[in-house]
């Protein structure tokens, strides 16, 4: 039989993409319309100031985390012991729920922000577990020679949902506030069903499967923490994300200061995902594979200074396009780094390592949103995105110094050890 040139000539891959692709659409569109939501109801029913409603999208950012912090151990073990596929269709399945429930209180129009932070924390609490299980198991369908161009294909999937989500629904909800959340329903259950037609995985044989549940837990984050270099990548991006990130206050500049409402924030916020689906796209063809630490290093500089630019422009098309390169600049560093995290990590630990970089990046994003928050209400939105954008540049000179490994690492060959096998 002919091996596989590419990815997508494997049907349960294929099946694993057109999920995630769907599954991404639906939560990153619902979660950009319940930012404008809350937003804009803090201002029209309870009226609030703008840095007054910026902290409340803040504070959402936060109701987001919290359960993915107390969560996150507990996944990554779930899904080193589990199925992966039943993990993620469990948890997509949650998220249906989830989605009625606005749909419904939308409709009806039952509108309060403790509804909406709690709808968004159980939102949460459902990702935590999908994101670990996805992850792990594009490894366990694909070659290992195919892993790199299988994490561009898989950043087609994640960038061009992050586009298609908020630019459709930012449109249904200026059409009808509910129709988002209805849509978002539908596509989830396609999804589940879709992750559900990958073929069964091999069971994954554990060093450590017969020790204690907190052992198990406690063990990938050691293996984390005794790797500089994968502990360098990943709280790379936890610290310039969380500094840099202007993603939670694009309600602010959607309404009150480029006045372009809903439909101008889902473009806002599929800008990013546009650039980053291109670049992705180029990875799919032309992996990057050579210098990829002290590249790594540089796109996560240029993201700082594109997020910089953002924070001052008052022109809607170059906002568009500062957001697009940004997005560029991400995808970048996402690639390298998922790179690194699945080639390097053995596959017993791979579901805890991915439910830890995954704890990691869901800080950057929803602690991000509390700090652009927290800052807007100090600082107005313009200076927190400003503040950001020069703080994530600050971190990266800051990491190129305390992780010289990262500027030492020319290929995606593992740079750290491998773990002994325990026992």
């Amino acid at each position: 039989m002919t091996e596989p040139t590419s990815p997508l000539q494997i049907t349960d891959f294929r099946f694993f993409w057109l999920s995630r692709f769907l599954a991404v659409v639906a939560t990153t569109g619902t979660v950009v319309i319940i930012g404008y939501q809350l937003y804009d109801m803090a201002r029209a029913d309870y009226g609030m100031s703008i840095p007054e409603a910026a902290l409340q999208l803040g504070l959402l950012g936060l109701a987001q985390f919290i359960p993915l912090m107390l969560l996150t151990p507990l996944a990554g073990l779930v899904a080193d012991r589990f199925d992966r596929r039943h993990v993620a269709a469990i948890s997509i399945s949650v998220d249906i729920c989830i989605a009625v429930a606005l749909a419904a209180s939308t409709a009806a129009g039952v509108r309060s922000l403790p509804l909406l932070f709690a709808l968004a924390a159980c939102h949460g609490a459902a990702r935590v577990f999908v994101n670990p299980a996805l992850g792990a198991i594009a490894p366990n369908i694909v070659p290992a020679r195919l892993i790199p161009r299988a994490i561009a294909i898989n950043s087609i999937a994640w960038q061009g949902g992050t586009v298609v989500g908020p630019a459709i629904f930012g449109f249904l909800y200026a059409e009808t506030p509910s129709m988002p959340y209805w849509v978002a329903a539908g596509l989830l259950v396609i999804s589940a069903i879709g992750i559900l037609l990958v073929r069964p995985l091999p069971s994954v044989e554990t060093a450590d499967r017969n020790a204690h549940p907190i052992t198990q837990i406690t063990g990938g984050f050691q293996f984390v923490w005794k790797e500089r270099f994968l502990l360098g990548c990943i709280s790379l991006d936890l610290f310039a994300v969380l500094l840099g990130g202007a993603t939670a206050l694009m309600p602010v500049f959607a309404r009150d200061i480029l006045e372009v409402g809903p439909e101008g924030l889902g473009q806002m916020r599929a800008a990013p995902a546009v650039g980053a689906a291109l670049v992705a796209a180029w990875l799919s063809f032309k992996p990057l594979q050579h210098n990829v630490g002290n590249k790594m290093l540089w796109a996560v500089a240029a993201f700082g200074a594109l997020t910089l630019a953002f924070g001052l422009s008052r022109e809607f098309l170059l906002s568009l396009g500062l957001l697009a390169l940004l997005g560029g600049a991400d995808m970048v560093s996402v690639f390298i780094r998922s790179s690194l995290i699945q080639l390097n990590t053995p596959d017993d630990v791979r579901g805890r390592v991915s439910a830890i970089s995954g704890l990691f990046i869901s800080a950057s994003n929803e602690l991000g949103e509390m700090q652009s928050g927290v800052a807007a209400a100090l600082l107005g939105a313009t200076g927190a995105v400003v503040f950001g954008g020069a703080g994530a540049i600050v971190v990266t000179l800051a990491w190129a110094l305390i992780f010289p490994e990262i500027r030492r690492a020319r290929t995606f060959a593992p740079q750290y050890r491998q773990r002994e096998p325990e026992g």
